[in-house]
């Protein structure tokens, strides 16, 4: 997924452009997982998950230690944002290029 920004439909059936927030792999479940938000609802901070096909398919998260799995990796991803100081002024958390699996969609050299 090369997109910085996903399409998506909503319970009430309407389409909401979301914003990625990083992509990964797991070699555990050998699926790609996409993490992404509402950028017109900052301020409830929620982020969501699901994985995707190589078709661009998302697919739901069912089983519990997929979801325990993937907590793990948001929670070391946000771990290193506070860690690091980034001088990017887009708004959105960055990592470093080196040893890091996530890549940031905000067109910000980093």
């Amino acid at each position: 997924m090369d997109n910085d920004k996903i399409i998506i439909i909503d319970e009430e059936g309407k389409e909401v452009e979301m914003e990625v927030l990083f992509t990964f792999q797991s070699d555990q479940t050998n699926k790609q997982y996409v993490l992404y938000f509402n950028p017109e609802d900052e301020q409830q901070g929620n982020v969501f998950v699901s994985s995707y096909t190589e078709e661009g398919d998302l697919e739901p998260i069912t089983d519990e230690s997929e979801w325990e799995m993937i907590e793990e990796v948001f929670n070391t991803f946000v771990s290193e944002q506070t860690d690091h100081d980034h001088d990017c002024d887009c708004g959105h958390d960055h990592e470093h290029e080196h040893n890091h699996d996530h890549k940031c969609n905000c067109g910000h050299d980093h």
